[in-house]
Formats: C-alpha cells, structure tokens, sequence
C-alpha cells in the first residue's frame, strides 16, 4: 500500500503596514500570532520623524519578516499636515484637548493612500489579509481610523481588485481597534513585540531622541505608566514623564 502523502502546511501571507511604531508593530505581532507569513510594507512619506522608516527595517528584521518593502511618496508635494510641513507639532497639550477635533498632525488621506498600496502588494503575493494598527481610543480623532472607513475600505477592495471579481477578498484586519493604549502595550509585551525598537515621536531631535511633548509621546507616554512598565524610549532631558 502506497502511503498517504500529505502536502505541507504552508501559513497565509498577510500584509502588514509598519511604521515603525509602536501600534503597528503590535499588528504585526498580532499577524505572527494569528499564523501568518508577514510581508511588512513602510511608507517614506515625507514625514518629519522619517526615523521611523529605520525602526521598521529594525522591526522587520526582530520579527522575521518574510519580506519588508520600503516605499517613498513624498506627500510634502501636497502638504496639509504638521508632520508634511514646516508647521509646528502640537505640544504638550492635554488629554481632553487632545481629543477636541481633528490636529493638525493628520496627513490628508494617508490611510487611503497606505492601504491603496497595501492592496496592491497584498492581491501581488496573493495575502489574503492586510493589518493595519489602526485605534479608534488613544488617537486624537484621525477619521480614516474609524471602523466604518476601514469597512468601507474592505468593499473597495472586493470591488475594485481582480482577487476580489475572482471571490478572493482582502480582508481588512485591525486588531488594535478598540484597544486602549495600556492594553495595547501589554498585548505587545505577551507576544513578544520589539516595542524597544518602536519609535511614536512626531518631532524628533537630529539624534533621534523623542520629544516627549507631542501628541504621539504624550499618548505613549501616558499608556506605559497605565500598563505598569518602563518605556524604553529615550527621551529629550526636559521631558516630563506622564
């Protein structure tokens, strides 16, 4: 009798956009936990923190990606945004101001702009899910965070992709989504996330250090202490810890 032969498993692709942050690196680590194969996809943006963009190389590497693509898109062709911009970054404001109306750290459509090309690298290597860090609680009310834009970005992907004509949706995944910043922190933590490689300042110093006054520092900040731990950032001296 000939034995069965049994093909191999082998693990679902999925897309990851990797800031280099602290949310997205979370996602990915989600990915990996959820027994997918990570493809990590950074934009260079233009963005004032372009740090970031190393930190997600680091990222990729600690996390073992299948394969990490860098693309630059220089949005300060359009400005609009603080971190596209000359304009200043908003500085040590308060929660509650944090969370009155849109600041002027949002970048014009980038989800849009993101996962349009995260889509277009997903239905490339035929993954089947694209991650996305996206939190609808710690962030200062970005719209293209929301649940309903992410649902409705699903549809245009099922719509307007030949994966999709063919019934091989690209499902958009979220997992951060109603998380608090604590709680992400400590899901990143029990998977074993690199958050000492993350990077969430929105107006670094030249060498790196994060300004510990933004909005984005504040939040992190803010998270480690409710979580119980240390953030391993460095921070510039004057900083005053949440």
């Amino acid at each position: 009798m000939v034995p069965e032969t049994r093909m191999p498993f082998i693990p679902p692709k999925a897309v990851v956009l990797a800031s280099g942050g602290l949310d997205s690196t979370v996602a990915a680590a989600v990915a990996r936990r959820d027994g997918c194969r990570l493809y990590l996809l950074t934009i260079a943006y233009g963005q004032r923190h372009r740090i970031e963009v190393e930190r997600a190389r680091q990222v990729a590497r600690a996390l073992e990606a299948a394969d990490h693509r860098v693309i630059e898109i220089d949005l300060r062709a359009f400005g609009g945004s603080a971190l596209t911009s000359d304009q200043p970054v908003p500085k040590d404001r308060s929660e509650a101001e944090r969370r009155d109306g849109i600041p002027s750290t949002y970048v014009p459509a980038r989800n849009t702009i993101f996962l349009s090309l995260a889509l277009a690298y997903a239905e490339t290597v035929g993954a089947p899910a694209i991650y996305i860090g996206a939190n609808v609680l710690d962030y200062s009310g970005y719209p293209d965070c929301r649940p309903e834009y992410l649902s409705a970005f699903e549809q245009v992907a099922r719509l307007g992709t030949k994966a999709g004509i063919e019934g091989r949706g690209i499902e958009i995944r979220a997992p951060l989504l109603t998380l608090s910043k604590a709680e992400i922190i400590r899901l990143g933590v029990s998977l074993g996330a690199p958050l000492q490689l993350t990077h969430s300042c929105y107006d670094p110093a030249l060498n790196g250090d994060a300004c510990g006054r933004c909005d984005s520092c504040r939040i992190r900040l803010e998270g480690f202490k409710a979580a119980g731990l240390t953030d391993p950032t460095v921070y510039a001296k004057d900083t005053v810890k949440a």
